[in-house]
């Protein structure tokens, strides 16, 4: 994992520590940043990407999260271009689907906008895998709202959502807004939009059935009395599979079933 702070860390160190831990054997890196694509220094994001991805060796890319206000089509075109050295996965937080809320949330973008940055990742890499974060029930959500966000989902088709009840939380702003949402009513909207996702990301994992995917295994489990074996596809599905790879290690297994959060199968 390569941290650093988005404005301030200069690409030629980035790129020295990568460099060693490719020649030091490491299958994946992956750059973290709070707004890891917000990185400004003596090149962009989408230039320090490619030039990781240049670097001799076999290895993949990853970064998170990523901020829909610096999602350029330079970036989007660089994980075209370098796919699948740079991971075909994309984890792209909404919040919510209504232009209202995303106003009300200070968020710098609309629902056009991210749909837009959605249908290019999709024809820039295709097969991505693309995820989000959505929150429940924001203060003064309306019924109309939240099937804005429900909408998203429906189009844009992730394979993974990560979704919570809006919770206060002291001295922030929205805590102090008008039209707090029940409790009840927040469970109902989430279990309501859990439920259209679970069949989407089933959906979305079906056609792995069958087909070969590299998979990096990053721990191990004894299942009565069997060896499991866990990792994640270039796409970052969960796998669990049976095999004799060890953890750090790179495996191909064949996918044998496809559920809503994960995927099983053993090793080729």
């Amino acid at each position: 994992y390569v941290r650093g702070r988005e404005r301030s860390r200069d690409s030629r160190d980035v790129l020295d520590e990568c460099r060693e831990l490719v020649f030091s054997g490491v299958r994946e890196i992956t750059l973290l940043g709070q707004n890891v694509n917000s990185y400004r220094s003596d090149i962009t994001f989408a230039e320090l990407l490619s030039r990781i991805a240049e670097i001799e060796g076999d290895f993949v890319i990853r970064f998170m999260t990523s901020h829909p206000k610096d999602t350029s089509d330079e970036l989007i075109a660089a994980m075209g271009k370098y796919s699948p050295k740079i991971a075909p996965y994309f984890h792209l937080p909404l919040q919510s689907g209504s232009n209202r809320i995303l106003r009300e949330m200070n968020r710098t973008y609309d629902r056009d906008r991210y749909l837009s940055i959605a249908e290019k990742l999709r024809a820039a890499v295709p097969g991505i895998a693309l995820s989000t974060d959505v929150i429940v029930g924001f203060p003064g959500e309306t019924e109309e709202d939240f099937l804005d966000t429900m909408d998203i989902l429906s189009r844009v088709r992730f394979d993974n959502v990560y979704a919570f009840g809006y919770s206060p939380r002291e001295g922030t702003r929205a805590a102090g807004l008008d039209g707090q949402i029940p409790k009840k009513l927040k469970d109902e909207r989430l279990a309501r939009l859990l439920a259209l996702q679970d069949g989407i990301s089933l959906e979305r994992n079906l056609p792995y059935l069958g087909t070969e995917q590299r998979v990096l295994v990053d721990s191990e489990e004894s299942r009565a009395g069997r060896r499991v074996l866990t990792g994640r596809t270039l796409s970052n599905k969960l796998v669990h599979f049976d095999g004799d790879a060890r953890i750090g290690e790179t495996a191909t297994v064949i996918i044998e079933e496809a559920h809503a959060f994960d995927l099983i199968g053993k090793q080729k």
